[in-house]
């Protein structure tokens, strides 16, 4: 290591204190005289101390190392314990960030320079974000817990051990893609849920609803239809997130056909311009007309999702893959738009990308942009019919016409490009 590099890592040890000191004094800022015992001078000193015996460690070897910080932690928890009898307290903060910023000194002389950094940051923003992580424990609730846990389990348990490839003999089941789209469905709702909260009932929906339609409209769809269920006066602002995920469903179907296959934009363009544009209307209009109601909608939110209700979704789902498998399998080519419409009802991603690709591989563009459209409306027909089976008719109604004027439009552009 040369003299140049060794002063910029203690320069970035004595930086690292200097934060995580600045915090931890400006926390004790209006303590009494004497009563600031470590702060922006101490951290910065213990960092350096930690960095200085990182630089020795190619002359000493590890085991001095070690002992330095064995006998560093061991000073540092016998002047804790006696601060917090004298103070009659029990928290081990300032102890715990004693010790990871004399770690984070002897990190940045040995290790990666900018993994120390962004450490050291990270440790301050935690320091100085106590009230607002306290607040939150005071706000979250069991069932929130709950199922941000199951979700989790779901995601990094369940998930990597499944496998991905074809199951069954037609080659239609995948188990990692059935259950990573059932996931979608839990975070979808458990991310209305959260923005709820955060946004209250209408402007909630509303932000969940757009950002859940980059990934799944039908998610969203299933989701906020269930707060519907239960809360029918609400059903206006979950129709608003509804149709803001359709619109931007849409867009992203655009996009995905685009990227793969540029040749499709222009024949694409128009009917799903028109579409989107006629569900964009829709969602303001039942965004005023629920502003305007003077109703307070009061959702249910007792349960931020349901294990049993996306697991009968991917069970749906897994039938409806099958079944256009085997369409497809027994008819063909020909059968591309019968394809279409049937696995459009589930997701219309699986046919934009086949679509897409195909016309690489000498699909005509007249063909693929028909299957791409038929399944994108099968999509919005299947959308309207769970917004009816799981919300109810005062949901569905507005959404179906949205839904019918949405076709009709997008129809009517494609007919006249």
């Amino acid at each position: 290591m040369s003299t140049l590099d060794l002063f910029q890592r203690l320069g970035l040890a004595l930086a690292i204190g200097f934060l995580i000191g600045i915090e931890r004094g400006w926390q004790e800022r209006e303590g009494p005289a004497g009563s600031r015992v470590a702060g922006v001078r101490t951290f910065p000193l213990i960092a350096l101390l930690g960095g200085v015996w990182g630089a020795l460690h190619p002359m000493l070897g590890g085991v001095a190392l070690g002992l330095a910080a064995l006998g560093f932690a061991i000073g540092l928890v016998v002047f804790e314990w006696r601060r917090s009898v004298a103070e009659n307290s029990l928290s081990a903060t300032d102890l715990i960030a004693g010790l990871l910023t004399f770690a984070l000194g002897g990190y940045a002389v040995l290790g990666d320079m900018a993994v120390a950094g962004a450490a050291g940051v990270a440790v301050a923003g935690l320091l100085a974000e106590r009230q607002a992580l306290h607040r939150f424990l005071e706000r979250v609730t069991w069932p929130e817990l709950r199922a941000a846990l199951l979700l989790l389990a779901m995601t990094f348990v369940l998930l990597p051990i499944l496998p991905d490839r074809a199951v069954d003999p037609w080659g239609a089941l995948d188990p990692y893609r059935l259950w990573l789209l059932t996931i979608l469905i839990a975070a979808f709702s458990y991310a209305g849920y959260v923005a709820i909260r955060i946004a209250g009932p209408r402007r909630g929906l509303v932000y969940a609803g757009s950002a859940g339609g980059v990934v799944s409209s039908t998610a969203v769809t299933i989701a906020f239809a269930r707060l519907a269920r239960k809360d029918p006066a609400a059903s206006l602002e979950v129709a608003t997130g509804i149709a803001a995920a359709w619109t931007v469903s849409l867009a992203r179907m655009l996009i995905l056909a685009t990227i793969v296959a540029p040749v499709l934009l222009a024949p694409l363009l128009a009917p799903v311009a028109a579409a989107t544009a006629v569900l964009a209307l829709s969602a303001f209009v039942f965004a005023r007309r629920a502003a305007t109601s003077g109703a307070d909608p009061a959702l249910d939110l007792d349960n931020p999702f349901e294990l049993s209700v996306v697991l009968r979704f991917g069970l749906l789902l897994a039938a409806v893959m099958l079944a256009a498998k085997l369409l497809g399998s027994s008819f063909g080519q020909q059968g591309l738009y019968s394809l279409a419409a049937v696995s459009g009802l589930a997701d219309e991603d699986p046919i934009t990308l086949s679509a897409a690709q195909m016309t690489g591989a000498g699909l005509a563009v007249s063909a693929a942009t028909a299957a791409i459209l038929i399944a994108g409306a099968a999509n919005i027909v299947s959308k309207a019919a769970l917004a009816f089976g799981l919300g109810g008719r005062r949901l569905a109604a507005p959404l179906a016409v949205a839904g019918a004027a949405a076709l009709a439009a997008g129809a009517a552009a494609y007919a006249l490009a």
